[in-house]
């Protein structure tokens, strides 16, 4: 346990803009910092950090608190241990002592695992530095490799002895289970019940959660037994996912963020000798292909991903599709390959940090066209080749969902190919319109009838999504009554259930804003709407600085009638309950919704009359998908009326 004194002094201490920080990137806005939310997959940022209240809230997922809250969420540990987590960050000393056995086995699984890990690595880290084969073996193969005390030291790697089972039985004689050190990995147990170290023999890497928490190991054999696996990794756990954890990021998020750019490479000793020839910004994705987890990881920190290859890679072309799902989040993603024979780690080695950074910047390619280039030269001449060529380079353009991008290789990537602009670009537009159509059947193959609202749980109420490519439009009228819901009844309950998490009027509207990325066009109600984010409490955003905001507050508070006159006229005392709420605020953003559809329709109709064949066809595949959801959103408009 940790004394209240402590407690208090680490959360006064922390400053939650600095510890969000060391997980996404945050972007001031106003007297607020703004990110894409942690806690759920998002493109537009929703997910709001007040540094003067010590609070987050995303108004996506609707998770909220204080920096312990946003540690405890996600590093999925107890209070206790993100108190110790920004203990460590600050540099406050909590007294710590290691666990008994009994409060090992009152400790969850997940908390169980990761106290055995950090055990395993101090052990592995002592005896690289105090036992006589450690110093013979492992720190001379370290030594060998280039790496230097600061970086051995920095990056906890350490030794285990080769003995077939002497940290199993040194970690139980210390207090912990046996099953746990099996769900870990770090021993093996077999169907007879006799144990060893998975990890005898090698060299010790520790994976590092984002939060710097030891979640698995990586372990090099020094054997030149070809028999026995090189590397050898932790297997899953209830800790530890491959697919979603990246060598070295603890250790490179903020200066990926300083750069706003992130290296990838393979192996651990790529990242080491990169650190120590002082670039920082690097990860490995431990010989794996890149999965979508890991790029919203990187993604958190940069949009900017350079992929760094070895100058003889092989399995270059077989990694391509891959790093299409790069593309398809939005990345911006370039290749690097080395001089032929050099890795990442040798060529650091040999070459100062300005001198590694000068040849990256010389030599890095966008993807695509490195893609192009590289299939080009194996097509040759062979016009079945290159047709496939064609076809491959339009799918991986069409991932890309900004326009302008699209446009820019499209354009390039004729030139290089050789053929016609507008062929490559009909052919693009072709590909996403099946991408679209592909994803429209599933949706609606998935989806169920609407339900009344007022028969939906709170955390299911979501009015019908608008398509990302419908313009805002401005709607003077609906927006003023949204506005007035939110400042009138932002703070009401839309439901009692039971066992059920509060919502609320404002985090409703706020949420389903967000969720559809519409951003009110009147720039009262928009700077309004901000402030209401910052704070939620119509009588303290009396006093805001703004005497405008100030006003309309005043306004909308004293005025009656905040809502169309057929609403206030028929109102009684028993429409302030939540189920009613519910009903007139879904209503409202329907109408809202339903109104910037209609107008955008009438947009794309009179785009038709210049369009191309093409275009054409698109932009009435486009009206075709808004009648659609008109046409459910009058459906509902009609059953939900107060």
């Amino acid at each position: 346990m940790i004394d209240h004194q402590t407690t208090e002094r680490i959360l006064s201490t922390a400053n939650i803009v600095e510890v969000v920080q060391d997980y996404i990137t945050l972007t001031k806005r106003g007297n607020n910092h703004i990110g894409l939310c942690p806690f759920h997959h998002e493109k537009t940022p929703s997910f709001s950090v007040n540094q003067a209240r010590g609070i987050f809230k995303c108004f996506g997922c609707g998770e909220a608190g204080n920096a312990a809250k946003f540690i405890m969420k996600i590093e999925q540990v107890g209070f206790t241990d993100a108190l110790k987590i920004l203990a460590k960050k600050y540099h406050i000393e909590v007294e710590e002592r290691e666990p008994d056995p009994q409060e090992l086995a009152q400790r969850n699984e997940r908390e169980s695992l990761m106290v055995a890990n950090a055990y395993a690595q101090r052990h592995f880290t002592h005896l690289l530095r105090n036992h006589p084969d450690g110093q013979n073996i492992g720190m001379a193969y370290f030594r060998e490799r280039g790496l230097q005390e600061h970086i051995v030291e920095r990056f906890q790697l350490g030794y285990c002895l080769d003995q077939r089972d002497a940290f199993t039985r040194t970690a139980q004689h210390d207090g912990y289970a046996l099953d746990v050190l099996v769900r870990t990995g770090l021993t093996v147990q077999r169907d007879d019940g006799s144990t060893f170290d998975r990890f005898a023999g090698r060299v010790m890497f520790p994976i590092h959660s984002v939060a710097g928490r030891v979640i698995a190991f990586g372990g090099r054999t020094l054997r030149s037994d070809k028999k026995v696996a090189k590397y050898l990794n932790s297997p899953e756990s209830e800790i530890y996912h491959k697919s979603n954890s990246l060598y070295g990021i603890f250790f490179a998020k903020r200066s990926i963020t300083q750069h706003n750019k992130c290296y990838m490479v393979e192996g651990y000793t790529d990242v080491l000798s990169l650190h120590q020839a002082g670039i920082e910004n690097v990860v490995a994705s431990s010989g794996t292909s890149l999965t979508t987890d890991q790029i919203r990881l990187i993604k958190r920190f940069t949009p900017n991903l350079t992929i760094l290859y070895d100058g003889d890679a092989a399995g270059i072309k077989a990694s391509l599709r891959g790093i299409d799902m790069v593309l398809e989040q939005g990345m911006n993603v370039k290749i690097v390959l080395l001089p032929e024979g050099e890795d990442p780690d040798s060529y650091a080695r040999a070459h100062t940090e300005q001198e590694v950074l000068e040849y990256i910047s010389a030599n890095e390619t966008d993807f695509i066209r490195f893609k192009t280039k590289l299939l080009l030269r194996e097509a040759q001449d062979d016009p079945i080749a290159r047709a496939s060529l064609i076809t491959d380079l339009v799918k991986t353009i069409a991932i890309i969902p900004e326009s302008i991008t699209r446009s820019v290789y499209i354009k390039e990537c004729a030139a290089l190919m050789d053929i016609g602009e507008q062929v490559l670009a009909t052919e693009v537009s072709k590909q996403r319109r099946e991408r679209r159509e592909q994803e429209s059947r599933r949706s609606n193959t998935s989806s169920t009838p609407t339900t009344a609202p007022a028969d939906q749980q709170p955390d299911e109420v979501h009015t019908p999504t608008i398509p990302a490519y419908v313009t805002n439009i401005f709607c003077e009228e609906q927006e003023r009554e949204l506005i007035r819901f939110l400042i009138r009844d932002g703070d009401k309950p839309l439901n009692n259930a039971n066992d059920m998490p509060s919502t609320t009027v404002g985090e409703y509207i706020i949420n389903e804003l967000l969720g559809d990325d519409l951003e009110l066009q009147n720039l009262m109600f928009k700077k309004l709407f901000e402030a209401y984010i910052a704070n939620p409490n119509p009588l303290e955003l009396l006093n805001n600085e703004d005497p405008e905001i100030s006003q309309l507050i005043a306004d909308i508070l004293s005025d009656a009638h905040t809502l169309s006159e057929k609403y206030w006229n028929n109102r009684h005392s028993s429409m302030d309950t939540p189920d009613f709420l519910l009903k007139a605020v879904y209503k409202a953003l329907q109408v809202y919704k339903s109104k910037v559809i209609q107008m955008d329709k009438q947009r794309l109709t009179a785009e038709l009359s210049t369009a191309t064949p093409d275009e054409a066809r698109e932009i009435t595949l486009r009206i075709s998908h808004l009648n659609s959801i008109l046409k459910d959103m009058s459906y509902d408009l009609k059953r939900v009326a107060p």
